[in-house]
């Protein structure tokens, strides 16, 4: 059987339809149904059930999802080990939404200019289930943010950045105390079920503030845009450039700020691509001094 049409059936299933998959994959929608096709005609059953524009697993293909990627993992692990006498191969890499605007494409541009042979698959995601790909051996590294929890003994972390709270209002604004702020202006609050939004939380009750909420959700960004409009201000880590351009913010430091919401990478001390990881800590190092 043909890996690439495998990975077709995985790209197919991730991405939930045909059209998604043909732009991941960089192939016509055509080519894509007809890799399927061959698929399923060599294992003898339907894997993919087309709904309109949409498709969704049969109860065939849902039976082999998990093995066609591991399947096609080791496949890709077989570089690696053909190639140990260089430093080449396919890092599978999370991360988590700030690292991967932020630090991550610095970080890859050493990594690619001085080893040019590594290829890098990303998955974004959010910080939890970024662990636990890490530790299911679905990822070798991710850029994540430190995890509130102690780590598996499998596993292993390095700090690349910490980021102190900091209240962030419109540039009218510059000459007003933090806590004043914080008690009297709306609050655009930073989610409180990600990790860095509980470190805010935990500061206003440390500080005995009760805010007037405004607005809650989980994107720094679009929070910066928002206080920027005038809409509010808000408490949040002194998170890494870029931001989107053009925003008239301060960023007021916090008296007794507490503890900083902490980046770095989490990785797989078992994972058959470790001198692929150790490239990417090393380059990480580097490129954050």
């Amino acid at each position: 059987m043909e890996t690439q049409f495998l990975n077709t059936f995985v790209t197919v299933v991730e991405q939930g339809s045909m059209a998604a998959a043909a732009r991941v994959l960089n192939i016509t929608p055509a080519a894509v149904a007809q890799q399927i096709r061959t698929v399923e005609r060599e294992l003898g059953t339907s894997l993919i059930a087309r709904v309109g524009r949409t498709v969704s697993m049969t109860e065939e293909g849902a039976r082999i999802l998990q093995r066609a990627r591991e399947l096609l993992r080791g496949v890709a692990d077989l570089r690696s080990i053909a190639n140990d006498s260089a430093v080449s191969g396919e890092l599978h890499l999370g991360a988590c939404p700030t690292a991967l605007a932020g630090m991550l494409p610095d970080i890859l541009a050493r990594m690619v200019e001085q080893f040019p042979e590594i290829n890098v698959f990303i998955r974004p995601g959010y910080s939890a289930e970024l662990y636990r790909a890490v530790e299911t051996g679905e990822l070798d590294a991710a850029l994540v943010l430190q995890a509130p929890f102690t780590l598996p003994k499998t596993c292993d972390w390095q700090l690349l950045r910490e980021e102190p709270l900091v209240v962030i209002a419109p540039q009218s604004m510059a000459g007003r105390d933090p806590h004043e702020l914080l008690a009297n202006e709306p609050l655009i609050r930073y989610d409180r079920n990600q990790w860095g939004g509980r470190l805010a939380d935990d500061y206003l009750r440390r500080a005995g503030i009760v805010p007037r909420e405004r607005f809650e959700l989980n994107g720094l960004n679009a929070i910066a845009v928002m206080v920027d409009r005038g809409l509010g201000v808000s408490l949040v880590p002194d998170w890494a450039r870029p931001w989107p351009e053009g925003l008239r913010l301060v960023r007021l430091p916090l008296p007794d700020a507490g503890e900083p919401r902490r980046i770095g990478i989490v990785w797989s001390r078992s994972s058959v691509r470790i001198r692929l990881v150790n490239v990417l800590l090393e380059e990480s190092r580097k490129t954050m001094q």
